[in-house]
């Protein structure tokens, strides 16, 4: 069968991807063939194809995460067979096409309740939310999160589950629109607008104190913000730089006693231990509702246009490619 693969032929803009006609081979040792369903979108992708987080080598494949049926299973797998319904994310990328072959071990067997598109959608958000709110920062009850960007398709799962941990969460949103999807997932305060003041916003709702750990996947000096919201002994963690790179944080701002943490899922998920921990933690997050609203579908084909999408901050919540 012949599939469709989509190609970054060198770091750069929307122009950089080809579409190319490709025969998916039988899977190997250890692997399965997946013909996915869904594929999901994540700001990573841009930084690969922009070359902030340059592959290996190029022409290359992107895509972190997908979801689909088992279409054959290679020598030595035991635990799929035909017609598994299935998803996975993380390391290594390649996601981009009708269709692949994979480690076994790196697939995840969907539970009935989980759609295709659900964990297309959610699953690498989900198993980042894990990281973010258990392992960087133990998020429990009677704490004050801020979260910026709590609309997208990372935020909206970090305002569902933080909320289900009993926390108090503060949302960043530059809309009123945004501000109605983050209510609804959950947010007890909102700050609407990108020209808001943020730390005077979180100081007034957390009676001067500041939050205990704040999440910044907007970068810019949207961090130096975060970290000025933080409370002393608190936590601020940067996880993105959507608005730009982020300049120098001076030593004094972490006075006195605050920390700067800069976690990454994909080195997390290099460990297939700790891929599966987190994985199975994100499915089970998403039968209990915890899950990103899909905010645009694209066909494979257009992924340049789902591209211009993501970066414009237009959508509300994940942008799947549909092969």
């Amino acid at each position: 069968m012949t599939d469709q693969i989509i190609w970054l032929n060198a770091p750069g803009d929307i122009n950089q991807f080809h579409i190319e006609q490709h025969r998916c081979d039988d899977p190997g040792d250890g692997e399965i063939r997946i013909r996915h369903e869904a594929i999901g979108t994540n700001f990573l992708d841009i930084y690969h194809r922009k070359g902030i987080y340059p592959m290996p080598s190029y022409p290359a494949v992107i895509g972190a995460e997908a979801a689909g049926i088992v279409e054959a299973v290679g020598p030595g797998v035991s635990m799929f067979e035909r017609g598994d319904r299935v998803a996975y994310a993380g390391p290594p990328v390649g996601a981009y096409r009708s269709a692949r072959n994979i480690a076994a071990e790196r697939a995840i067997k969907l539970p009935d309740t989980v759609s295709a598109k659900t964990a297309a959608s959610s699953l690498l958000k989900g198993m980042t939310a894990y990281m973010l709110l258990k392992k960087t920062y133990d998020v429990h009850a009677g704490n004050h999160v801020l979260i910026h960007a709590a609309a997208g398709g990372l935020g909206s799962i970090l305002v569902r589950w933080a909320k289900s941990l009993q926390a108090t969460v503060i949302g960043t949103v530059g809309s009123s629109e945004k501000a109605a999807l983050a209510a609804s997932c959950g947010a007890d305060h909102l700050i609407v607008g990108r020209g808001a003041d943020i730390v005077s916003d979180v100081k007034r709702l957390t009676n001067g104190l500041g939050v205990d750990v704040a999440y910044d996947g907007i970068g810019g000096d949207t961090l130096l913000k975060s970290l000025r919201s933080v409370r002393p002994f608190g936590m601020a963690v940067t996880i993105g730089q959507a608005a730009g790179t982020i300049p120098p944080v001076p030593v004094e701002e972490l006075r006195p006693g605050k920390a700067l943490c800069h976690p990454s899922i994909m080195a997390w998920c290099a460990d297939v231990g700790q891929y599966r921990e987190a994985a199975l933690a994100a499915i089970g997050a998403m039968e209990t509702g915890i899950v990103s609203q899909i905010g645009a579908e694209y066909r494979l084909a257009d992924v340049a246009e789902a591209h211009e999408e993501m970066e414009s901050g237009r959508a509300a919540g994940s942008i799947l490619l549909i092969p």
